[in-house]
């Protein structure tokens, strides 16, 4: 497997490569940067990932000052 690109909401976010058996994620955009270099075991686990790291920062308390 070569390198592949991760797309969420259409928009490229990173790449995947082969990494000791499993794919590592190389991230290009900063909101999804807390998951650079981590390692998964599929695509689908990457994106599912990201969809809850969105989500989580989605629903975080804004500070108002």
């Amino acid at each position: 497997m070569q390198k592949q690109v991760i797309e969420f909401g259409g928009e490229p976010v990173g790449i995947v490569i082969p990494d000791e058996d499993r794919l590592k994620f190389i991230a290009v955009k900063f909101h999804v940067i807390d998951l650079d270099e981590r390692r998964f075991n599929s695509a689908d686990e990457v994106r599912l990932a990201i969809r809850d790291l969105v989500r989580s920062r989605n629903l975080a308390p804004t500070a108002h000052v």
